[in-house]
């Protein structure tokens, strides 16, 4: 039996999340990637190997959008807007390109990494409804709970021996299209608009720092 410790190789990371977040659907513009909002969360890691980590993360901000920021002029002339306070809590699995191993000489590693998980988000739900001045506008009905499957590729440079420096740009599919009340539910009063054929998305645009920590056990060889 052989045994031996890999004393110095950091084991955790725990960490801040902040940036921007849009969204794409039947309202408002239909850019992949134009942050219109603030998001801010933390994050927790969990480094397997030099090539993958278990990954949580709570992510929380705005989803907003108008449709006279649109560049289409049916959405223009439609009006409608929504501004739906969002908090996301996010599970999956970091793979680098390449492996990142920051115990490795005296140079500071960087690599390009890809993250797919789970997330579960709260969020208004909408309906259309008129106004007191009788305009045709997205109405609150109250809070909804959703699913959503993140795919999120970035970039993540040591900056120090114990600091971590990432840019990172994820898309969100939701399992939902009503997150604009373009889809409600049966117990709204409210009819559907835009494609019936595609789900709403999101995506998170911003920059990570993460703090690294602990040891990797001992492990035996036989």
């Amino acid at each position: 039996m052989i045994c031996c410790c890999t004393a110095v190789a950091q084991t955790y990371e725990i960490g801040v999340m902040a940036g921007g977040l849009n969204y794409i659907g039947d309202v408002g513009r239909t850019n992949y990637i134009y942050p219109n909002a603030p998001a801010f969360g933390g994050i927790v890691k969990w480094n397997r190997s030099p090539r993958h980590s278990f990954r949580a993360s709570i992510l929380v901000g705005d989803i907003k959008a108008n449709d006279l920021d649109s560049d289409e002029t049916s959405r223009q002339q439609r009006g409608l807007s929504f501004d739906s306070p969002f908090v996301e809590a996010s599970l999956g699995i970091e793979y680098t390109f390449w492996e990142f191993d920051m115990t490795r000489g005296f140079s500071l590693p960087g690599t390009p990494y890809l993250f797919a998980g789970v997330n579960y988000f709260y969020h208004k739900e909408y309906g259309q409804g008129f106004n007191e001045q009788g305009e045709l506008v997205l109405r609150d009905f109250g809070k909804e709970f959703d699913f959503s499957i993140p795919i999120a590729l970035g970039y993540k440079q040591a900056i120090s021996r114990h600091l971590i420096l990432s840019a990172e740009i994820g898309a969100r599919y939701m399992l939902t299209d009503n997150i604009d009340g373009s889809d409600p539910g049966p117990e709204i009063d409210s009819g559907p608009f835009g494609n019936p054929n595609n789900n709403d998305w999101y995506v998170f645009s911003g920059i990570i720092l993460t703090y690294t920590f602990g040891r990797q056990p001992c492990y035996c060889g036989f």
